[in-house]
């Protein structure tokens, strides 16, 4: 079998990729398999350390059975009849991936698309999610230590690596804030590593909304925290329920932005759940927070302060509550907002290693066993020229 390693060639770059060259060594080694990788010049890892551990180069990979890359692949680079794994973003129907999906239904490709690379119960097994809150995280407090000239943190993307990360983090002092992380996944999981990195205090739901401390302190919390059932409804409350009925539900989140300094937003944030706050609540006397570090980045969603997303070069903004518009970061008035919409980006070699290690662990195999898990199955959306079944919800929007 012959797996190739595909350029990125998005805009702006991005250095990640599938396997690391240790991986792509050890893999062809416990399995017959054999790697290509296309020449880059933008990848983090270069093209001669592929080469020395066994693995060749070459700008054809028309003769490849699998093609694996990061982002999206543009239309013209797709090669007919192929079969790719790559993040498509057209799952919930983005209208800016709409042609993508359409040439890979007519270049009769068959996609495996990284984001639904699932267990049978959904959830997945892998992505860069964790890398995302932990740059996510650690953005924030740069914003915190640039805006109140408390401290100078390097951006990430001049780090070599996560150490590095922490080491920078090492450096600071933090003044006495409350900091609310919302999410139970990856991203949050990532972002909690950065504040116990710091040696923040952990709290309970209680004692952060009812005490005061003379330090530092995060709580994080999930969706029964920061939402509540409505008055109306006085049925089943649970977790699973939520999920399956957020429409009983509006938010809690209020009580929390009431004595919160810096919000970090981890959150999934499923189609038809209460936003946890909106532009009139941010308005409120009582509203709190100035620093969001939105790393599930939903623009105009359920974070108002998130009005469109930032970027690697230009991380940070201010949303003005009052006038509901964008000003600079360090706006008296504003809530200073960091909304990168690709974090992991900034950790290219980390987040590489992190994401082979998954894919190795549970894709590759189901190559080799007949697909028993039936991971392939579930992540593959099109085949033939066609949607697969569980993807033909896309056709209409396909066909718009």
């Amino acid at each position: 079998m012959k797996i190739g390693l595909i350029k990125e060639r998005k805009t702006p770059p991005d250095r990640r990729v599938v396997f690391t060259p240790e991986q792509v060594n050890q893999l062809q080694q416990e399995y017959q398999l054999k790697f290509v990788v296309e020449p880059s010049d933008i990848r983090i890892f270069s093209d001669k350390s592929y080469q020395k551990n066994n693995c060749e180069l070459s700008s054809d990979l028309s003769d490849c059975d699998v093609l694996l890359g990061v982002k999206e692949v543009p239309i013209e680079a797709l090669i007919p009849h192929k079969s790719y794994f790559f993040f498509s973003h057209t799952i919930k129907m983005q209208p800016y991936n709409r042609n993508l999906l359409k040439a890979i239904l007519d270049k009769k490709i068959t996609l495996y698309d990284h984001e639904v690379i699932t267990k049978t119960n959904g959830s997945r097994l892998i992505g860069f999610g964790r890398y995302a809150g932990l740059v996510g995280a650690y953005n924030g407090f740069r914003a915190l230590g640039l805006r109140d000239n408390l401290f100078n943190l390097p951006k990430v993307e001049h780090l070599d690596d996560l150490s590095a990360v922490k080491q920078a983090l090492d450096q600071i002092k933090l003044p006495q804030i409350k900091i609310c992380l919302t999410g139970s996944g990856k991203v949050a999981q990532g972002a909690k590593e950065i504040l116990d990195h710091l040696k923040i205090k952990s709290v309970g739901v209680e004692a952060f909304l009812s005490e005061n401390f003379a330090e530092p302190v995060y709580c994080k919390i999930d969706v029964l925290d920061y939402n509540k059932p409505k008055s109306t409804y006085k049925d089943e409350v649970s977790k699973s329920h939520f999920f399956k009925h957020p429409e009983h539900y509006e938010s809690d989140f209020m009580r929390f932005a009431e004595v919160t300094d810096y919000f970090i937003a981890g959150h999934f944030y499923g189609e038809g759940a209460p936003y946890l706050f909106t532009r009139e609540d941010a308005k409120s006397p009582q509203f709190k927070i100035n620093l969001v570090a939105d790393v599930s980045c939903d623009i105009d969603g359920p974070v108002a302060s998130t009005i469109k997303p930032s970027t690697i070069a230009n991380p940070f903004y201010g949303y003005h509550p009052m006038s509901e518009s964008e000003v600079e970061f360090n706006h008296p008035e504003a809530i200073t907002v960091m909304a990168v919409d690709n974090l992991p980006c900034e950790l290219p070699k980390d987040a590489s290693e992190g994401f082979g290690e998954m894919f190795a662990e549970h894709v590759i195999p189901a190559f080799f066993n007949d697909d028993k898990e039936g991971i392939l199955e579930r992540a593959k959306m099109t085949e033939n020229g066609q949607l697969t079944s569980k993807y033909a919800y896309l056709e209409d929007f396909v066909n718009e």
